[in-house]
């Protein structure tokens, strides 16, 4: 009798256990199915455009397999889509790690940093991918032009050169790139590329200011003032509301000494941008020079509170109160030149005379002892002025070569 409870309950138990297993391959199935069902859901919904639908699509793909490397990464194309790059970085390091071979998974995250603005990160991923590329491939051209983005964003312009160059060759009629290139040799101060990439820009844009304006820094660089001033009057006569053109003109004449057309030109430039702080500052030092201190005095403050790193309008805020007897507020002044330009001459010999017009004789040999060893660091250069009021490269450069979107 044992013998046969023994036996009922073994095949009880071996029926339910057959049962249970047919239970779970049903649930296992169903799980599946649904999984495949979510993720058509959340593929469709994407290809409609419907970014926050497929979003919650791809989180309920993800609930049910938490592993899933295509998950995050249609997750992280997601948020690149809506230019949330930080967001998508995350997602798409998540695919990479569960599943680095997804295609173009890499690119895709390089292309985020990029957009993100890591560009170091980027430039690591863009450079590892073109070593795989065949030279002559669409996406080997692509990334050569990511990774001269990349360093020109990083502002390492030598690095930058030889990649724009395969660019520009492979797009002759890319004007953008031209002028990104022009940029890149002048930064890195190779004076005759800016000239050679400036008369290519000519046979694609016989009128480009910009470009008459990197020629004529080039050639101020290069000592040539007078075909420097030419070239600007060329920039002015084909956009006079470039940014910085007036400026640029205006600074070359005040470095000859023409004062009347400078301050003309610093004037047209304030038209433009009636802010511009730099304009502000030389057109009261022309006027100074012009012996208008009256007319240059309410000049000097604005520009010294729109930007009060602006040396020059310190020194010469200096010279208007000095010579109206203010000489406290002179003292301030220069020593806040002193403090932004420490190995300014100019600075510590004001500094002494003032200091020995005010009989403080220890003051003022401490100051004339400091100027026996500097050199003055004002650099009267266009190039250098203009670089105090241009833009500098954007952390996310060349949106133009950039517009490809994340891909999968």
């Amino acid at each position: 009798m044992e013998f046969f409870v023994k036996r009922v309950r073994l095949r009880t138990i071996a029926w339910l256990a057959i049962t249970l297993h047919a239970c779970c391959l049903v649930i296992a199935g169903q799980n599946e199915a649904d999984a495949l069902n979510q993720r058509q859901t959340a593929i469709a919904l994407e290809q409609q455009g419907r970014n926050s639908d497929a979003e919650i699509a791809w989180r309920a793909v993800l609930k049910a397999q938490p592993r899933s490397a295509e998950a995050y990464a249609h997750l992280g194309f997601l948020e690149s889509r809506q230019e949330h790059y930080a967001q998508a970085v995350i997602l798409y390091r998540k695919a990479l790690a569960l599943d680095p071979a997804i295609p173009a998974l890499r690119m895709n995250l390089g292309l985020a940093l990029f957009k993100a603005g890591q560009l170091r990160d980027a430039l690591r991923i863009f450079e590892d991918l073109l070593k795989r590329e065949p030279p002559s491939s669409a996406e080997a051209q692509r990334l050569t032009t990511l990774i001269a983005l990349s360093h020109y964003g990083l502002q390492q312009y030598d690095a930058a050169i030889s990649y724009l160059k395969q660019t520009t060759a492979r797009d002759p009629q890319n004007l953008p790139f031209r002028l990104i290139l022009a940029h890149s040799c002048l930064w890195s101060k190779q004076y005759q590329c800016v000239l050679d990439v400036y008369h290519q820009i000519l046979q694609l844009n016989a009128e480009s200011a910009e470009a008459d304006m990197l020629a004529g820094e080039a050639l101020d660089e290069m000592q040539d003032h007078a075909g420097a001033i030419e070239q600007f009057r060329s920039a002015v006569k084909a956009n006079p509301r470039e940014p910085n053109v007036h400026f640029g003109l205006g600074y070359l004449l005040w470095t000859q000494s023409q004062y009347e057309e400078a301050a003309q030109e610093f004037q047209a430039e304030l038209a433009n941008v009636p802010n511009n702080a730099q304009a502000l500052a030389f057109l009261a030092d022309s006027k100074m020079k012009l012996n208008d201190r009256e007319a240059a005095l309410p000049l000097l403050k604005k520009a010294a509170a729109i930007d009060p790193a602006l040396e020059i309008a310190h020194i010469d805020l200096a010279a208007v109160y000095g010579d109206s007897g203010r000489n406290v507020e002179a003292l301030r002044e220069l020593k806040v030149a002193a403090r932004l330009k420490p190995n300014d001459v100019n600075v510590h010999w004001r500094l002494a005379r003032l200091y020995q017009a005010l009989g403080r004789k220890n003051e003022a040999k401490l100051q004339f002892d400091q100027t026996k060893n500097l050199t003055k660091a004002a650099d009267a250069s266009v190039f250098n002025q203009l670089n105090n009021v241009r833009t500098k490269p954007n952390p996310s450069p060349g949106a133009t070569a950039a517009q490809s979107n994340t891909r999968h």
